[in-house]
């Protein structure tokens, strides 16, 4: 192998995270590859439902070296993140190889092997992004595999039209399961369930013109216990007493559920669908027996469709699992920055979700890995 064959750098995922690396590196004088098993950049964005909106203010999603045009609005849409990522691509220059998938990532006696789609590539260092919600999963209930429905994941709905005038539950109360319920709404679903296990923390996306995720940047370094008094003042000021409606007030606790990687519904239309009677609250799914669904509270329904908008994995377990870098959950042990002293130049980037917002952690991420990785090249030169 000579060195035209090996990589200073080699990026898996060419998301926001993996991008947003490779942009923060390059920024520092180092050329790093990136490797997308997609066709193009954000292929996860552009598998997401029509929808979808940054729940994060434009202002504070920006990555490393170039903001989001304002052109964008201030709630980015699901193609205004494609149409970021492809430009962001091309100002930096950024050398992404599509259509290649890593496979494993191996030591080597110098650095690391990324067994691939296209054979073995060698680098000084990897840093993995290849996303936070990788690989769905349905929830393991009884009956599932024999259900008769139309049952479908999450990450395969794109929009409400096909549902018109349809009976739909929607399993799983977080940010997708919102969203989905009220796009089901918007598109004249006949009645719209929504299948709730622990009463979600709601609050409104913004108060006016100011958007809530200040108040998990504010929030970041407070103490959890003070932390959580502070927002819980905010959330009665926001929402709605919805006890009646289904939807029990789930009591204070945002900091420290979020910290346990329970991030509270940023509102899109879901309180005011609850609170009008389109979306209806109901137990949590317990299992299903033939064409009917069976609730924890022993009630029987018969939707025309179930829609799980819930369960995703990491899915490095393939990956990097053999390398002990990985916890009991499948979660990268360390992140950002850091590296495990027995897997040194193998950084993690996008596997957390804050309350201060998932593009503004990745583009901190990104720097800081830059400034580690670029500082290593130079010590080792």
């Amino acid at each position: 192998m000579t060195e035209a064959d090996r990589h200073q750098v080699a990026i898996i995922g060419a998301g926001p995270a993996g991008l947003a690396a490779a942009a923060a590196l390059r920024a520092k004088g180092v050329r790093p590859t990136v490797f997308e098993r997609g066709d193009d950049v954000g292929s996860s964005w552009r598998r997401h439902y029509d929808r979808l909106h940054l729940h994060t203010v434009r202002w504070l999603s920006g990555l490393p070296g170039m903001a989001i045009p304002r052109a964008e609005g201030p709630w980015v849409s699901r193609d205004g993140v494609i149409r970021y990522l492809e430009a962001y691509t091309a100002y930096h220059g950024i050398d992404v190889r599509t259509g290649v998938t890593v496979e494993k990532v191996a030591r080597a006696p110098e650095g690391w092997v990324l067994r691939s789609s296209l054979g073995d590539e060698h680098a000084d260092a990897v840093i993995v992004a290849t996303g936070y919600n990788h690989t769905p999963v349905l929830p393991d209930v009884p009956g599932i595999d024999d259900y008769t429905g139309e049952l479908l994941h999450a990450s395969d709905y794109r929009n409400g039209r096909p549902y018109a005038g349809k009976d739909v539950l929607v399993v799983g109360p977080g940010n997708t399961g919102a969203e989905i319920a009220v796009d089901l709404v918007e598109h004249g679903a006949g009645r719209v369930r929504l299948a709730v296990r622990t009463p979600p923390y709601l609050l409104r996306r913004a108060l006016g013109p100011i958007p809530t995720q200040l108040t998990g940047v504010a929030l970041r370094r407070v103490p959890a216990a003070i932390a959580d008094r502070l927002a819980e003042i905010g959330r009665k000021f926001q929402v709605p007493d919805l006890s009646d409606k289904g939807l029990p007030d789930p009591g204070p606790g945002l900091v420290t559920r979020a910290r346990r990687g329970q991030i509270p519904i940023l509102d899109v239309g879901l309180i005011d669908a609850v609170r009008v009677g389109k979306v209806e609250p109901v137990a949590a799914l317990a299992g299903f027996d033939g064409e009917a669904v069976r609730l924890t509270d022993g009630s029987v329904l018969t939707p025309d469709a179930v829609i799980i908008a819930a369960g995703y994995r990491r899915g490095l377990e393939d990956l990097v699992g053999h390398l002990g870098v990985l916890d009991a959950r499948g979660h990268p042990r360390v992140h950002g920055r850091t590296t495990r002293p027995d897997a040194p130049g193998l950084h993690f980037i996008g596997y957390t979700n804050p309350l201060s917002g998932m593009f503004r952690e990745i583009a901190i991420d990104a720097k800081r890995i830059a400034s580690s990785v670029s500082a290593s090249a130079v010590t080792t030169a």
